[in-house]
């Protein structure tokens, strides 16, 4: 990394112990730092803010307290517990890591970098953080608050976003790396947390800002430097709550691409008017007694932007549930539907957070 060389980043560990020892947070998996805790954790926080996170931990640790527990859990019930966290395949990779660990590991997690990297699900961060964190093994835990906090250190244009320049902030860190790696590698990630933010740096509470050779140059609120990504794509769908005898009409999406595998409520490209939603549920062989309107919504997924709109579609009570042979769903067959009430939604089925504006 560019600077890194002539850098002094072994000046830095003392006074961020200390500024760490002052003002860390307190936090389920960094007040007891076993193991399974700190991966659990470690992948939760992928992609998603710690306050988010904190109640799903607790949950998550309650109802599955280790290795031998999480590799057999039943799949819903682990989507489930996952439910609102989005990035559904962490929580399938975790079950996946925690079968191997169970296999190859005698149910404990493992200690060395290389093999928590051959776990599914685990990066080279998340290797790090685990071996560092809950082992102290001195390896670095590098993520985007460490690489921002270093490319402002180093005065870095590099891009930040590209693996090369990841590795070369690894490459830094490991030579200079303290043997307190764990608390070093939390303290790094925490002073991008709190002070050192992506859209203000906050210098006059930074403990190494005598240091940063950014502050120096009034460069701060400019580094680090990202590439552009594209633009989300922009996709329009109309959601139905099917609603008969009490129950509503959810069915299982497919097992590979977005969502993979959650339930969903029934839902169809495009925004469809009244006209168009009556002529649906007449050809799809749905005996609508009534529509309603429902709100508007949106979703952003990381490439992918849903804009939602929901009608709420009654159907006339009979003895039996609509033969979902005869209908169709966008054009294709209906996949199977099920009926579940108001407290299995609520309880049983993993219904992704994209379709929650229009729970009933």
């Amino acid at each position: 990394m560019k600077n890194s060389v002539t850098f002094p980043l072994d000046k830095i560990a003392r006074p961020l112990r200390k500024w760490f020892r002052a003002r860390a947070r307190s936090l389920p998996w960094r007040d007891d730092p076993r193991p399974y805790y700190v991966w659990v954790s470690e992948i939760m926080l992928q992609q998603t803010r710690v306050a988010a996170v904190m109640p799903y931990f607790s949950r998550f640790v309650d109802a599955l307290p280790d290795v031998r527990t999480l590799a057999s859990v039943d799949d819903d019930a682990l989507l489930k517990l996952w439910e609102g966290l989005g990035y559904y395949s962490r929580a399938r990779n975790l079950k996946k890591a925690a079968q191997v660990v169970m296999e190859k590991h005698d149910g404990v997690v493992p200690c060395k970098f290389d093999e928590l990297l051959a776990l599914p699900g685990v990066g080279r961060y998340t290797a790090g953080a685990i071996a560092s964190i809950a082992y102290g093994e001195r390896v670095p835990a590098v993520d985007g608050n460490v690489l921002r906090v270093v490319a402002r250190l180093t005065a870095s244009r590099e891009d930040v976003l590209r693996d090369a320049t990841k590795r070369a902030v690894e490459d830094a860190l490991a030579a200079v790396m303290p043997k307190d790696a764990g608390l070093f590698n939390q303290a790094m990630m925490e002073l991008g947390a709190l002070v050192c933010l992506p859209r203000a740096a906050h210098c006059d509470e930074c403990p190494l800002a005598s240091l940063c050779r950014s502050h120096a140059e009034g460069l701060e609120n400019e580094l680090p430097v990202k590439a552009l990504k594209k633009e989300r794509r922009i996709e329009p769908r109309t959601v139905l709550l099917i609603e008969q005898n009490g129950r509503f009409a959810i069915l299982k999406r497919p097992k590979r691409g977005l969502l993979a595998e959650l339930w969903e409520f029934p839902n169809i490209p495009g925004a469809k008017s009244r006209a168009e939603l009556l002529a649906f549920c007449h050809a799809a062989g749905l005996p609508a007694k009534s529509v309603r309107r429902m709100k508007s919504a949106r979703h952003i997924f990381t490439h992918i932007e849903w804009i939602l709109s929901g009608w709420h579609v009654r159907l006339a009570d009979t003895n039996e549930a609509v033969d979902e042979n005869r209908a169709a769903y966008g054009g294709t067959p209906l996949p199977p539907l099920t009926w579940a009430t108001r407290e299995e939604l609520s309880k049983v089925y993993s219904i992704p957070t994209a379709f929650h504006a229009y729970m009933p």
